[in-house]
């Protein structure tokens, strides 16, 4: 049976938390406060006006993109003593930030929508695994994380009680992920740490006949691998899919993919999703992720696109 299609996007809004705020947008830019440090990178997005211009000129540290057309490249210029490295949190999990070259600062602020999710899923799944009398733990939820990155997702899923494979074919990004998991006490869990390239480990899982209760993918538009391979996000994207359905479970839980591509929607990847479960039943969630502004009459900036299957 195919899954059931939702027929109307939903927009996931991170609305910010302890560590995390969109405080200002507009004229191309936003203010964001990341634990201590207000900070300001572009966003082309944000044609209004900002609400308050002055505290942009206020702020800690400041993204200067290199080219007009390209606002990923950089350099950051601080209002005081430079600053590498600094402490972050979501809820159990510790994580650093970093003011790295690519504006970004070694997360997506935007995904903690999608981590509410998976934490939820995850600890449904942990709940059911555990057997009815002693209450001893039987066998934990299965996660695989593709694209990982630095290990946020990884980690919420961990937190919440999962056993995580997490592949990214960065090895700095994954050094980033361990350090990240000893920060925030989960290091002794049961998380597989992977420096290899998506579709080849895939590919090798499906002739294992290796299955998880739940995958995540995010991968980004282009990419390479740890021995040259090339990723290619609209070429590539759906045979890793069609894969990655195949680890599957009988039972399993979800199939979460993110995907940051001006040429994409939401609805091009539930259709693709739905493509690739074609005969599991279930349901797809489809729709945007969106930064939002500090407080209740808060503008808000789409950011990636999401599909989402559920299974049981």
């Amino acid at each position: 049976m195919p899954p059931r299609l939702n027929p109307s996007p939903e927009t996931l809004f991170t609305r910010g938390w302890e560590d995390y705020a969109l405080l200002d947008s507009g004229h191309g830019r936003k203010l964001e406060r990341y634990g201590r440090f207000t900070v300001v990178r572009p966003e082309p997005q944000c044609f209004w006006a900002p609400r308050d211009p002055a505290a942009f000129d206020k702020a800690d540290a400041v993204f200067d993109p290199q080219a007009q057309e390209d606002d990923d490249d950089g350099r950051w210029r601080f209002s005081g003593r430079p600053v590498e490295t600094f402490p972050l949190a979501w809820r159990d999990v510790r994580f650093t930030g970093r003011f790295t070259p690519f504006r970004h600062l070694a997360f997506f602020p935007e995904q903690a929508a999608n981590w509410e999710w998976l934490d939820a899923r995850v600890r449904t799944l942990s709940r059911s695994s555990r057997p009815k009398g002693d209450g001893a733990a039987k066998n934990a939820p299965k996660v695989l994380n593709l694209f990982g990155y630095t290990g946020v997702a990884s980690l919420a899923c961990s937190a919440a009680g999962a056993e995580v494979t997490h592949v990214d074919a960065s090895k700095k990004s994954v050094a980033y992920a361990r350090e990240n998991a000893e920060q925030s006490g989960l290091a002794d869990r049961p998380i597989r740490w992977i420096v290899e390239d998506c579709r080849k480990y895939v590919a090798r899982e499906v002739r294992r006949g290796v299955k998880y209760d739940g995958i995540i993918l995010d991968p980004p538009k282009y990419g390479r691998g740890p021995t040259g391979e090339v990723w290619r996000l609209f070429e590539d994207l759906p045979g890793l899919l069609k894969d990655c359905a195949a680890l599957l479970s009988d039972d399993a839980s979800f199939l979460l993919l993110n995907a940051y591509a001006a040429r994409i929607s939401g609805l091009s990847l539930a259709h693709l999703m739905a493509e690739a479960t074609a005969d599991r039943g279930g349901v797809i969630d489809w729709g945007e992720l969106a930064l939002a502004e500090h407080g209740p009459d808060g503008r808000a900036i789409g950011l990636s696109f999401f599909a989402r299957w559920s299974g049981q």
